[in-house]
């Protein structure tokens, strides 16, 4: 692997199309003013009058707050993306609670809410409480969790000083810094979102340009490191970025919440798909989504906060992928394993159907309940009732009186399918991983049916075509599934299937 971090075509792409994102709401915070009302100056209207009116966009305190919450998503649900993925969701949490020194501080520096010093201090503090977390469990036998905790509650209890002095001041109930305990969008002015500006931005570059990077140390550190890559560099640079992305969310969400916009995004994208952009790409959109969901809510009443409902709106987002995602979801899985077992049953009783037919030379068209009922040592009913399931996927017919079974075309195609695949199986185990043929029928009664066409394949070209099991008896050939001969099946296997 090259030394050089540079991005990928798809990750240039997320980007710009990122870049673009952040300057349009840069455009569309300082947009004039039509109207003169800020977010929680909300005269007593009905919920259609406010829903029409958040999405004129006029109001000035909208527009701001809603830019913020919409970078503080971006830069969260990025960022995010790498902490989950690390396993390091309680540093977040750690980092939101140890900047609230350095919030305090930074106002302290010159009793004023300067959002450049705030931004420093909390900045500084919050990787002092990295280092001393990385010192604790370097020199002494305690785990990360418990290093945390202690930094958590050591750095959150000095910040709670820190602001309750300041809010005794003559001026510390007009400072406005107790919204950074809490959260309130609507106190976000030009200032906090030109901040917030230059930090997604510089998240962005950042990410761009150290992804190949940052993609190594969150799954490989030790290999990155074998290879001569800054991972010690690099992983302070993604909690110096984090600890930004922190400190510019804690005015909208509050330090309580603001963990919650770097785990829930990330968190429910992780369930969504395997690939790390796409990861990034897909927290980013939640997050910013969730940030509208937020906003548009608590512009609904009179005020209501911001911060709690744009954690609910992402959270009703995980709840979505925890049961829905393709891969991971719960009811995604259960529905997967129904399908599975139906077709496990489908599968067997048409091997059953086609074991009673060989019994007897394949004499007679069909197979009646009760040689059925035997074979699977089942009661008549509930071989009816498989049977009425065979007949929903078009695999068999019964005869008006209902005691005769027939295949039809693709039910018997099935049939020979599944029990080629026993045999092979079979044969395959005892010829070449050397099992004794009388050990061999469980194993395949599993195999049977996952393996693929593909695998199959293989099997047969190893086996060289072989054209019985181990206990003797035919397996079935395309000939016998599709009814060609013995000609048009070596064409077949040698064009169509890609035998070589």
């Amino acid at each position: 692997m090259s030394t050089r971090l540079t991005p990928s075509r798809s990750v240039r792409w997320q980007s710009t199309a990122g870049l673009a994102v952040v300057v349009w709401l840069a455009l569309f915070a300082v947009t004039p003013a039509a109207w003169a009302d800020r977010i929680g100056d909300i005269q007593e209207t009905s919920v259609w009058e406010q829903a029409g009116r958040f999405f004129t966009f006029r109001d000035p305190g909208l527009r701001l707050a809603l830019a913020g919450c919409l970078l503080l998503g971006l830069s969260c649900g990025l960022l995010g993306g790498f902490v989950v993925v690390r396993k390091m969701a309680l540093v977040g949490d750690t980092l939101s609670h140890a900047v609230l020194p350095g919030i305090a501080l930074g106002f302290l520096w010159n009793m004023t809410k300067d959002p450049v010093a705030i931004l420093a201090g909390a900045t500084l503090v919050g990787l002092l409480g990295v280092m001393v977390v990385d010192w604790i469990t370097r020199t002494t036998t305690l785990q990360q969790d418990a290093a945390l905790g202690l930094v958590l509650s050591a750095f959150y209890g000095v910040g709670i000083c820190l602001v309750t002095r300041i809010q005794r001041l003559p001026t510390g109930n007009k400072s406005g810094i107790d919204k950074f305990m809490f959260g309130q969008a609507a106190a976000l002015g030009e200032d906090d979102i030109v901040l917030m500006l230059v930090t997604t931005l510089v998240t962005v570059a950042l990410i761009v340009l150290f992804y190949r990077g940052l993609l190594v140390l969150s799954f490989n550190r030790e290999f990155g490191e074998a290879m001569g890559l800054p991972m010690k560099l690099l992983h302070h640079l993604l909690m110096l970025l984090t600890a930004f992305a922190i400190v510019v969310a804690m005015q909208a969400v509050g330090v309580v919440l603001v963990s919650a916009m770097l785990v829930i995004p990330a968190a429910s994208a992780y369930l969504m798909t395997d690939r790390m952009h796409r990861l990034l790409l897909l927290a980013a959109l939640i997050g910013m989504g969730s940030a509208a969901l937020g906003a548009f809510f608590s512009f609904l009443g009179h005020n209501l906060p911001t911060g709690p409902f744009m954690v609910l709106a992402g959270t009703v987002v995980f709840i979505g992928s925890f049961l829905f995602s393709p891969r991971y979801g719960w009811l995604t899985r259960l529905w997967r394993q129904h399908s599975r077992r139906l077709r496990t049953e489908l599968e067997n009783t048409l091997k059953a159907m086609y074991r009673v037919q060989e019994d007897r030379d394949f004499h007679g068209e069909g197979v009646s309940v009760l040689e059925l009922a035997e074979r699977r040592k089942e009661t008549v009913e509930e071989i009816q009732a498989r049977v009425k399931n065979l007949r929903s996927a078009g695999l068999a017919t019964l005869t008006e009186e209902g005691r005769m079974i027939h295949f039809t075309p693709e039910g018997y195609r099935q049939a020979c399918l599944i029990v080629r695949n026993h045999r092979l199986w079979e044969l395959y185990l005892t010829n070449v991983a050397h099992f004794a043929a009388d050990h061999v029928h469980a194993e395949a009664e599993e195999v049977e049916h996952v393996l693929g066409e593909d695998t199959v394949r293989q099997l047969e070209r190893r086996l060289k075509f072989p054209r019985q099991d181990p206990h003797g008896k035919p397996i079935p050939s395309l000939r016998d599934m599709v009814g060609t001969s013995a000609e048009e099946e070596l064409q077949r296997g040698t064009e169509t299937l890609g035998y070589r």
